[in-house]
């Protein structure tokens, strides 16, 4: 078939730019109201920021939540339907649980965030030393003070994308790998379609979800999109059986178990541009920090590396928003840490904008004309 063949004899009614969780999510969550989809993208699905993350799912209650954190209490209240739909259509365990989550900070920094999340109407409180050691033994004898968050939950990446994308397949979404898109063919206020090397993809509206690469997407329409990419490093430790039973933070680091032995360690945020490599003395800062915090996983097998670039943004929101003076274009990008953990409710907010429909909450804090603060992420 030549390049410039229209490849799309039943054009689809939505065309998703971009395969990682967001994408995914949307192209699932469109798809499960009898829309027809494409997604396109321009390497392995998932296999970018999605794959790379540690999986953390923090808590949120959607009754008290400010609106800037919608996404992430409205994304809480549906993990557990989402995963049960998930194993129930494609028999894909992707991992979830609700195991707990250990703060360690400054007494001070603790009474904060625990005031924080009781604002948010979030169960947590302060425990001790001997209530810290119930929880985890392993943790450094000083380390005597804690917060505890017992709805903290967690799930595991590259699972969660697997049962993403047969769910799609299940639901009959029409999934592309390895179709970077060039440009985008308009005719007025409306695009007609996106190009890649194999060809012309019409459809009736289109959503940008490229995650630290949606700037460029977005850049041929005048759009100055504020997302770039943040390099994450990660190691993988791992222990004949769990020195841990809950997520352990400590300000941006943490320390994710896994119930066979293995631990992620994690994670920088260094601003490099497109680099992708883990370095030397990221890798050792991560280690130190995690045999500081559990003397004991100085013993443990380092099993892998790696690095993923999160898409961030000035204000760390992300943009859910139409495509000012294009009718039929949208954008769901700039999730920075939170893509997965925010992913349910974005495609819930993401169907609803691109079908018309009334918005379950308030998208106004996630829109692309947002007057931005100006400090880096």
């Amino acid at each position: 078939m030549p390049a410039d063949t229209e490849l799309v004899n039943h054009a689809p009614d939505v065309l998703v730019v971009g395969g990682g969780v967001i994408g995914l999510t949307v192209a699932y969550e469109l798809a499960g109201q009898g829309v027809a989809v494409r997604l396109l993208d321009k390497g392995r699905l998932g296999r970018e920021a999605s794959w790379a993350g540690a999986g953390m799912l923090p808590p949120g209650n959607p009754h008290f939540a400010a609106p800037e954190a919608a996404l992430r209490a409205e994304s809480h209240v549906r993990w557990d339907a989402l995963t049960r739909e998930l194993r129930e259509t494609t028999g894909i365990d992707n991992g979830y649980t609700r195991c707990g989550g250990l703060h360690v900070l400054e007494r001070d920094a603790l009474d904060d965030l625990v005031s924080s999340w009781s604002n948010e109407g979030v169960s947590g409180r302060i425990i001790e030393a001997d209530e810290v050691r119930e929880h985890a033994q392993a943790l450094a004898t000083d380390v005597d003070v804690a917060a505890w968050l017992p709805e903290m939950g967690q799930v595991r990446n590259p699972r969660h994308v697997a049962a993403l994308v047969s769910g799609c397949v299940a639901r009959g979404v029409d999934l592309r790998e390895g179709e970077p898109v060039l440009d985008f063919e308009l005719d007025g206020d409306r695009v007609l379609a996106a190009r890649t090397p194999s060809g012309r993809h019409s459809a009736g509206r289109f959503c940008v979800t490229g995650g630290a690469w949606s700037r460029s997407l977005l850049e041929p329409f005048g759009v100055e999109l504020e997302v770039t990419p943040v390099r994450g490093q990660i190691v993988l430790l791992r222990t004949p059986s769990p020195l841990l039973r809950q997520v352990v933070e400590a300000g941006p680091r943490y320390l994710v178990p896994r119930p066979d032995g293995r631990l992620l360690v994690g994670a920088t945020e260094e601003r490099v541009g497109f680099d992708k490599r883990t370095t030397a003395a990221a890798v050792a800062e991560l280690i130190e920090f995690a045999t500081d915090l559990v003397p004991a996983l100085g013993e443990a097998e380092v099993e892998r590396t790696w690095a993923g670039l999160r898409p961030g943004s000035p204000d760390r929101r992300p943009f859910l928003d139409r495509v000012p003076d294009l009718d039929n274009l949208f954008v769901a990008a700039g999730h920075f840490r939170e893509g997965l953990q925010t992913s349910p409710a974005t495609a819930v907010l993401m169907r609803e904008m691109i079908l018309d429909q009334p918005c379950s909450f308030s998208p106004e804090p996630f829109r692309l004309s947002r007057r931005l603060a100006t400090t880096p992420v």
